[in-house]
């Protein structure tokens, strides 16, 4: 599977964009998948439901399942992170595999950087193979993208992963 990632710091817009992509990808006939990166206490389930109930338990691994999805909860407590290659080996193939954070993976990934924000760029990283803001920027050699012309962007990570909607 390809890899192909969204960078920047937080409030940066990556989730917005992320989303565009996702439908504009999938609108022109490609299977996407995604994976984000999420701070320490992260939860998806919630207190109360059996399924938090069997990990309070001590349920190392908890599948919840129904006839439009499945999903499965894994305790990693005092373990170290799961490598992305770890991550992707659980996936169901994809055409693309869109990444949300994992600035310092080692997969080709754009930048999302909003000087309004008042954040720096990310640290130099040769993975980095453009900047997408919502204003110019002359202190780069990158390409630079209009984050508000998601479309140009889904453009720009087709040419660069050498995918088409027609390649299935």
């Amino acid at each position: 599977m390809i890899l192909f990632g969204l960078a920047g710091w937080s409030g940066a817009g990556k989730t917005t964009l992320m989303v565009h992509l996702v439908s504009i990808l999938t609108e022109r006939g490609l299977t996407v998948s995604t994976v984000k990166h999420a701070h320490h206490g992260f939860d998806i389930d919630k207190p109360g439901k059996d399924t938090f109930r069997h990990r309070e338990a001590g349920a190392a691994q908890v599948m919840v399942a129904s006839s439009r999805r499945w999903a499965l909860m894994t305790e990693i407590a005092g373990e170290r992170e799961p490598t992305m290659d770890e991550l992707v080996a659980h996936m169901a193939p994809a055409d693309l595999v869109l990444v949300e954070g994992f600035k310092t993976y080692p997969h080709d990934k754009i930048e999302i950087h909003r000087p309004s924000l008042g954040k720096p760029r990310l640290p130099a990283d040769s993975t980095i193979v453009a900047v997408a803001s919502d204003e110019p920027l002359a202190e780069t050699r990158l390409p630079r993208l209009d984050l508000n012309r998601p479309v140009l962007i889904a453009d720009f990570i087709l040419e660069r992963t050498g995918l088409s909607p027609t390649r299935r």
